[in-house]
């Protein structure tokens, strides 16, 4: 009973006619005490005979009460047994003088029949070991339903352990990893983050989807090859969903393709991709206009902006005034098919592109940041006449910069091993490099994980 209750209850008005029954009762339970005194008393064994009723009477009431205290407050047995068997270990846990277990952040996900009680047995489960379910997320299914849990546990319980007693309790295809600060914000808050990247860049649209999906491998294949020729790629205009494969089609033409082998997609998580990507077509070819003012050492001054497709014939005319050398080691190939990789390279679906400009607005210079599924690569195009006065240099730490905004793990630049510039400019980074060298091909690969990496600028600053 609650309080408001017994507050009613205790001014509720007294009326008559219940003064009247009670009065009543009363003298008719007198009158017939007194008959069937009357009645026994004149008996020989009458004063016995009441002597033994009234022990009688009292004896009931003394074993009727105690049975009543030790009995109707109980517990049901199974919530008996279950507190009985988890009093000590919380009793132990919540000790004042104990002092705080040292906890770490996982990200799980399990999936359950869709029946009353299968999501209490899982946390019943967890808050055995101790866990705190800080949020869930359910995505029902056709059979059954997927719960993503965000979990703060002792950091001295192992993954495993977990993984078992969850399968015990009835999950199956769980997966877990660890998380961060970062993961705390609610769901309904992080997609309208994502979308307001999207909205104000449509080179975000990839990273949006990574960041919204997990750890997952996104691929953008165009509807036109560099050659010319159709690649053949096409999705319908509502998606498809595959199980661990998401196919949708891409704004800009082509396919958006999303893998993730180690848990299937669900409806839900489909219909939020499907709504990023429509946001996209919906808005149109668009990137952030900043422009940044540069003094280089001689005195001249550079604009440094990013790029898109608009740029295409300023940088088809900066081809034309490279050499075929500074041509071969940025692209490896053929230096005829150069200007084949513009629309590529300069589409916001693939990458960012940032260009150098002079004050007279010829594009000297191009820097590229290019999503290649779990990997990301840089690249660098300086005009001859332009380089080596700090160009190339500024425009990668720039790109690097972007590189750890966008989350991502590590950098390479594929080149000669006879380019030394981009050789001086990787190991300007002050970041730890590893090289690979096969049949005069250097890769260089930069690990953005580390504490220098984290110190870099945002672009916005960004100065090498």
């Amino acid at each position: 009973m609650t309080d408001v209750t017994s507050a009613k209850s205790a001014r509720r008005p007294h009326h008559w006619r219940r003064d009247l029954i009670e009065l009543a009762a009363l003298f008719t339970a007198v009158a017939v005490a007194d008959a069937i005194a009357n009645l026994i008393g004149h008996q020989p064994d009458g004063p016995y005979l009441l002597i033994a009723s009234a022990v009688a009477l009292t004896a009931t009431a003394a074993f009727h009460t105690w049975w009543a205290r030790r009995h109707s407050h109980a517990p049901p047995p199974d919530a008996q047994g279950l507190a009985a068997s988890d009093a000590p270990a919380v009793e132990a846990d919540a000790s004042p003088d104990s002092a705080p277990a040292e906890t770490v952040l996982w990200r799980m996900r399990t999936t359950v029949r869709d029946a009353p009680g299968s999501l209490a047995a899982l946390c019943i489960v967890l808050a055995r070991h101790r866990i705190d379910i800080l949020t869930l997320q359910t995505h029902p299914l056709a059979e059954g339903t997927v719960d993503e849990f965000l979990l703060r546990a002792p950091a001295s319980l192992p993954a495993a352990q977990l993984t078992r007693a969850i399968s015990d309790a009835g999950g199956s295809s769980t997966w877990i990893e660890r998380a961060d600060a970062h993961d705390l914000v609610d769901a309904p808050t992080r997609v309208l983050g994502l979308a307001t990247r999207t909205a104000l860049d449509a080179a975000e649209l990839p990273l949006a989807l990574r960041q919204l999906l997990g750890r997952c491998t996104i691929h953008s294949l165009p509807a036109m090859s560099i050659t010319g020729r159709a690649t053949g790629e096409t999705a319908p205009v509502e998606g498809v969903l595959e199980e661990t494969v998401m196919r949708l089609r891409d704004p800009s033409g082509g396919v958006i393709t999303v893998e993730r082998p180690y848990l299937p997609f669900t409806p839900t998580e489909f219909a939020r991709a499907r709504a990023l990507v429509e946001l996209d077509a919906r808005l149109g070819p668009r990137i952030p206009r900043s422009e940044h003012v540069l003094t280089l050492p001689e005195g001249n001054a550079i604009t440094v902006r990013r790029a898109d497709g608009g740029d295409l014939e300023a940088a088809r005319a900066m081809h034309d005034r490279c050499s075929e050398q500074t041509l071969r080691l940025r692209y490896h190939g053929p230096v005829r098919d150069a200007d084949r990789y513009l629309d590529h390279l300069l589409s916001p679906r693939f990458g960012r592109t940032l260009a150098v400009q002079t004050a007279s607005g010829r594009t000297v210079a191009l820097g590229h940041l290019l999503w290649d599924g779990d990997e990301t690569e840089v690249a660098l195009l300086v005009e001859d006449d332009w380089q080596r006065r700090g160009i190339g240099s500024e425009l990668l730490g720039r790109l690097v910069a972007l590189a750890v905004e966008a989350g991502c793990e590590s950098v390479y630049a594929v080149t000669q091993a006879s380019n030394t510039g981009m050789v001086a400019a990787m190991r300007a980074l002050s970041l730890p490099l590893d090289y690979q060298i096969e049949e005069g091909t250097l890769v260089i690969t930069a690990r953005l994980s580390s504490a220098a990496a984290r110190s870099l600028p945002p672009y916005e600053r960004a100065k090498r």
